[in-house]
């Protein structure tokens, strides 16, 4: 029996049936309504605009002590006030401020020693922060800690939010939380960006 479909009906019977199953072609790699092309304002730039919460940012200024950080903590006194007189630096660490309040330190000391310590910090004005660091410190043979510390910061952010300064107090205690070596002294704070070359940590 002879039929009497046009090529016209041929195609657009394919047409529709490439319609209906491209929905579900593309599924596997979004929705098929998500936009191919994205607002330049949405592009990710190092130093292009900051979606940063307000209160951590500061008052007339769009920067935030959230980021990597390479620091260098110097000595000053020791045990009460007796001049400094380890080996410098006290420590050289690369540290991550976080959104939420949180740091962790990654310190060049050696690993057995416990070379990751965590902190929780808070804004207290203008560029200006206070962090609270609690790392322990050795183990015995069986890995349990044998001591810890606490490092006290008080740092003033520059107004590029690209380096920072401050003071630190660190005490040392033993397992039962008596207090053991003390040093107080500065520290800075140079941002890590993606350019940042492992050199510039030595």
């Amino acid at each position: 029996m002879k039929t009497n479909t046009k090529p016209w009906t041929l195609a657009f019977g394919a047409l529709a049936l490439t319609l209906v199953a491209a929905p579900g072609a593309l599924a596997s790699c979004g929705s098929i309504n998500t936009p191919l092309a994205h607002p330049s304002g949405l592009n990710k730039q190092y130093r292009g605009a900051r979606l940063l919460p307000a209160a951590l940012l500061d008052d007339g200024d769009d920067v935030s002590i959230v980021g990597m950080w390479h620091v260098v903590f110097t000595g000053q006194t020791m045990n009460g006030g007796a001049p400094y007189s380890l080996p410098e630096p006290f420590d050289n660490s690369v540290v991550v401020w976080h959104l939420d309040g949180t740091e962790i330190m990654n310190s060049s000391r050696p690993a057995q020693d416990g070379n990751f310590c965590l902190g929780v910090w808070e804004r207290t004005g203008s560029r200006h922060y206070f962090l609270n660091h609690i790392p322990w410190q050795g183990s015995d043979p069986g890995g349990n800690p044998q001591d810890g510390a606490q490092i006290l910061e008080e740092i003033t952010l520059s107004p590029d939010g690209d380096s920072y300064s401050g003071t630190f107090t660190f005490q040392a205690y033993d397992i039962n939380g008596n207090p053991t070596l003390s040093v107080t002294g500065v520290l800075t704070g140079t941002r890590i960006t993606p350019s940042t070359p492992f050199s510039s940590l030595l």
